[in-house]
């Protein structure tokens, strides 16, 4: 499988990462143990990059998955906490609960975030400075849906990594639109920066058109960034490697059932506080008479409303 350098990082990884997110309990909460096989496989076909978050919860099935195979992967991850102890916080449970003493890369977790983020988050990102100087972290990052903050992210001297949406439909980006972004992200390529694309399948919106897709991702890209694709069980590993490999993927796209996640809402539970219209990064939640709605149009199914909603009112199935 190809391997790059992630701009001037001096990271190398595989071209494809493995997306954490949706194994974890924010979408289909496989089984830990489970998991790790899954993972476990990823890293055996070479995969040599993970992609995981605070808010994941996922950091047990990667764990277990490294003592499984021996295999230690470059992992990135990221916290949404915008201080700074509540950012060491995140840094010391990443590393505490990986079993590791230093985390490759870590972005502040900022996918909805406006032009203020380095403001907002000052302490946060200071902490990721200082956790660097100190051997902690090898990269510091930022995580974002947004075009403004992806160019911004270009000209902060701060960020070495920076990991923004992209796919062919322009689904999930704020600010802008496809080819909006695409220019935003040729400004990080530009100025050094390493970048991992997220989303190139729409959060599974897409997995209809995977090669399609994933043609333009890597397309895009040409060599100079890796791109985080989320996979849940081992035959949806073996399709993504046998297509990073080179080869033809058809015969085994046959036999890869497409998820069609959604979102219920239980009104008798639900506190119509709006807490998760807040957490959507998307934009994708209205409230209608104080319960919320999705458009699917917009929609990721990334589940942070999930976490966002203090009474688990809404449900993915």
């Amino acid at each position: 499988m190809k391997k790059i350098v992630l701009g001037g990082t001096g990271i190398e990884v595989t071209e494809l990462c493995f997306g954490a997110l949706p194994i974890g309990p924010l979408q289909k909460d496989v089984p830990v143990e489970e998991a790790a096989e899954t993972i476990a496989r990823a890293l055996e076909k070479g995969i040599s990059f993970i992609d995981t978050a605070q808010g994941y919860k996922t950091y047990p099935h990667i764990r277990k998955a490294i003592e499984a195979t021996g295999i230690r992967p470059v992992i990135s991850s990221k916290s949404m906490r915008d201080d700074y102890a509540g950012m060491e916080e995140a840094v010391q449970e990443c590393l505490d609960g990986l079993g590791i003493d230093c985390v490759d890369i870590f972005y502040l977790h900022a996918a909805r975030a406006g032009a203020d983020v380095f403001q907002a988050r000052a302490g946060a990102l200071r902490c990721l400075l200082d956790c660097k100087a100190r051997g902690r972290i090898r990269a510091v990052g930022i995580s974002t849906h947004d075009v403004l903050v992806t160019e911004l992210a270009a000209g902060n001297p701060d960020i070495d990594m920076v990991f923004p949406i992209l796919n062919n439909k322009g689904l999930g980006i704020l600010g802008g639109g496809r080819a909006e972004m695409e220019r935003a992200i040729e400004a990080c390529f530009a100025a050094g920066k390493g970048v991992c694309l997220m989303k190139a399948l729409g959060g599974g919106n897409l997995g209809d058109t995977y090669a399609e897709s994933m043609d333009y991702a890597r397309g895009f890209l040409r060599g100079r960034g890796a791109v985080a694709l989320g996979m849940v069980n081992i035959p949806e590993v073996e399709v993504a490697a046998a297509y990073f490999d080179g080869r033809d993927i058809t015969r085994e796209l046959a036999h890869i059932e497409v998820p069609r996640k959604r979102f219920i809402v239980l009104k008798l539970q639900c506190l119509r506080c709006g807490r998760c219209v807040e957490s959507c990064h998307s934009g994708a939640i209205t409230l209608e008479e104080g319960y919320p709605v999705f458009d699917r149009s917009r929609c990721l199914t990334c589940g942070y409303c999930v976490t966002g909603c203090p009474r688990f009112a809404i449900r993915m199935v």
